[in-house]
């Protein structure tokens, strides 16, 4: 009985190509929905006593998702119910049968797979309606304004707007010929008396929103990609372009689910009426340098910035009105007035879904600890902008004298401007020359304050390195100025969330150490550090004792319960430290530039070692030959030595049997030689063998008769 109530209280909705962005948040949107609640405070299409108390019961129900994902995604979208990986057509046909709904998006793309796809689903689906449907089904077609992109305006009216009503005037973009065909065969969808399959067609205008599409290459490059001096826009930037937030499209759809509307044909677009210009200059005012360039569209390819599918769309000029959202349908509008009313929201959420939070990172401690150089690979690491005192200062002295040289410049004119400006840079040349390059605290904090609350600071982060130094410079600096009424009742000094630091790294180490890496340094490197033997241990004195006073600049970030790290001499441990207390990187990863910038110097180095390698390997081989020949030498050496230790071995040895024979043997045989010479035998060796036989028998017997 529960099984039956669940089936009675649901709708079962269809959507293709469920990890993609758009479908993605359309789905997710509809997953929180239940059926029936746009009509709430709208007309029915039909007469209520035509309805059953079971279709009633099922128009209160909720709404569940399955759709198709491609085959290597691997995200885990829990809104979801069940998740076809890239189905076949009758495994689809199969899924889709199951459905009450079928969203169809191909608002995204214009491949003609997608299109083909869609096309196929729609027949087969009106072929199984003419009998196998038991109740009523909707096929509705989430298309792209880009089939509207050449239709003109009435030829008595050319200033008017386009709205649902002229959707049999739609002229498509070339590149979307294939969608508009498919429109008008989703229109015909239910115009058989026996059909139970009704068809909607949603154009959609380009979509935004959430963590952006089309238009994420300018959020991206706005402020947190290469960062430039003026946001690029490709083209003249004067075409109208309709647009729609995402969330408005999928809430377009639930009411078209919920309402059925009589006209078929639904325009899903905004109140805005804003140019490309418009809405790039909107863009890179709230996160980047509020200037624009334009560059030839072609540009845009070069640079890699956008496909020419996006191009494509970006470039459409239509002027669009959607009054039927407005008449029966019950949009939940997230942003009805467009993006340019609504940036700062947007961003807000572009920021959340792409999980782009800023890093706010302080490091401290005495002279020559490595502040500096833990800090900058910090900046590497993270994306975050490096801030040292007196890079900030050299830059604001360059900006005041840019302001002052500019004078044509209609921003910087004025002669009120120009006062404040030299009044600004005398004060600071003034006190830099009298504090011997110090600068005063009530000129260095508005400084500080403003860099700190520049865009990309906001955006992506930073690493104060070595300033403040004290527990009122934290204080003056990182002040909430909207708490001073809660100030006066707290002993605990507010402090400005946007600009405080989320991390405070205490690098320490030892005088001694600190002495001798001030003293390993080249001498000019250490005397634009200041750690000449002269003023280092003034400034090494000083941090000590300010580090002693009774309220330390540690101190306020513990009273802000921002809870200092000490970290000691091991500078090998430093930066792993560092980046398991922060966290993993939570801003874009290298550029494009970046990393074929890091491939070049990567294969140059690459280079480097193997001819390096190859160097090396010439000189080991040298070695080698030579440590061979001398061993090869000192073996000719020994073998000749061997040869005559043997010899002179074997001449010891063969001195007792030459005596031997000399004595005993020789003088017989001398004899025996000179008699056989003189008897002249027949055989003269048989001879020699019996007359040297009878001679060894003689002198036998005489041996044994003595």
């Amino acid at each position: 009985m529960g099984e039956e109530v669940e089936q009675v209280l649901s709708k079962r909705i269809f959507i293709n190509n469920v990890d993609k962005y758009s479908s993605k948040f359309i789905a997710k949107y509809l997953s929180t929905c239940v059926a029936g609640e746009s009509s709430e405070e709208a007309e029915p299409e039909e007469e209520p006593s035509s309805r059953s108390s079971e279709g009633q019961t099922a128009e209160l129900g909720t709404f569940k998702i399955v759709g198709t994902v491609s085959a290597s995604s691997k995200e885990k979208l829990s809104f979801l119910q069940h998740a076809y990986p890239s189905p076949s057509r009758g495994e689809l046909l199969g899924h889709l049968l199951q459905c009450d709904v079928v969203v169809y998006n191909i608002s995204e793309s214009t491949a003609s797979d997608q299109v083909e796809e869609a096309t196929w689903v729609s027949y087969a689906n009106e072929y199984i309606s003419m009998g196998s449907f038991q109740s009523q089904k909707l096929f509705i077609l989430v298309s792209s304004v880009m089939t509207w992109a050449l239709t003109k305006p009435p030829k008595d009216d050319p200033d008017a707007h386009l709205t649902d009503e002229d959707y049999r005037r739609r002229r498509p973009h070339p590149s979307f010929k294939d969608h508009n065909t498919l429109e008008k065969l989703v229109l015909k969808l239910g115009r058989e008396k026996k059909s139970k399959l009704s068809g909607y067609a949603v154009a959609s205008g380009l979509q935004y929103g959430r963590g952006e599409n089309i238009f994420h290459y300018f959020f991206k490059v706005a402020s947190w990609s290469m960062p430039l001096d003026k946001l690029p826009l490709f083209g003249p930037g004067l075409n109208q372009v309709p647009i729609i937030h995402i969330n408005d499209l999928a809430s377009v759809i639930q009411n078209t689910i919920d309402h059925k509307p009589k006209s078929h044909y639904i325009l899903a677009v905004d109140d805005s009426k804003n140019t490309l210009e418009e809405i790039v200059m909107m863009i890179s005012e709230t996160l980047g340098p509020g200037k624009i360039q334009r560059l030839p569209k072609e540009e845009a390819i070069l640079m890699r910035a956008l496909e020419p599918e996006e191009l494509e769309c970006l470039s459409v000029d239509q002027g669009m009105e959607a009054p039927l959202l407005k008449d029966l349908f019950n949009v939940r509008w997230t942003s009805e007035s467009g993006m340019v009313e609504n940036m700062e929201r947007i961003v807000s959420e572009y920021k959340h879904f792409r999980q782009l939070l800023p890093i706010r990172i302080f490091l401290t401690g005495p002279p020559a600890v490595g502040k500096s150089t833990v800090a900058q690979k910090l900046c590497d690491y993270y994306k975050l902008h490096h801030i040292k005192v007196e890079q900030l200062i050299r830059e604001k002295i360059q900006q005041l004298e840019e302001i002052l040289s500019s004078v044509d410049q209609p921003e910087n004119s004025g002669e009120d401007m120009q006062a404040v400006t030299q009044e600004q840079l005398e004060a600071i040349q003034e006190s830099l020359v009298m504090d011997q390059g110090v600068l005063a605290d009530h000129l260095m904090i508005p400084i500080l304050q403003e860099k700190l609350n520049s865009k990309p600071c906001a955006h992506q982060g930073f690493v104060l390195d070595g300033f403040p130094e004290t527990y009122e410079q934290a204080k003056m600096i990182f002040l909430d100025e909207d708490s001073d009424g809660e100030e006066g009742r707290s002993k605990i000094p507010g402090c400005n969330k946007r600009i405080t630091p989320e991390h405070v790294f205490v690098l320490d180490a030892s005088d001694t150490f600190l002495s001798e890496r001030a003293q390993s340094l080249p001498q000019g490197a250490a005397e634009e550090a200041g750690y000449t033997r002269e003023a280092f241990v003034p400034r090494l004195a000083q941090y000590r004792l300010t580090t002693s006073l009774e309220e330390t600049l540690w101190d306020y970030f513990d009273e802000q319960e921002i809870h200092p790290v000490h970290i000691g001499e091991d500078r090998e441990a430093v930066l792993k430290m560092i980046t398991e207390a922060v966290g993993e990187p939570k801003n874009y990863g290298p550029s494009e530039e970046e990393l074929a910038e890091k491939a070049r110097r990567l294969a140059a180095a690459q280079l480097e070692a193997r001819a390096l390698g190859a160097v090396e390997k010439r000189r080991r081989d040298e070695v080698e030959l030579g440590e061979m020949a001398a061993k090869h030498e000192e073996w000719k050496r020994n073998r000749e030595e061997v040869k005559r230790q043997e010899r002179e071995l074997m001449e010891a040895r063969s001195l007792p049997l030459r005596n031997y024979l000399m004595k005993y043997v020789m003088p017989s045989l001398s004899q025996a030689m000179l008699d056989c010479c003189a008897q002249k035998p027949e055989d003269p060796i048989d001879y020699l063998v019996r007359l040297r036989f009878t001679h060894c028998f003689c002198n036998a017997a005489q041996k044994v008769r003595e």
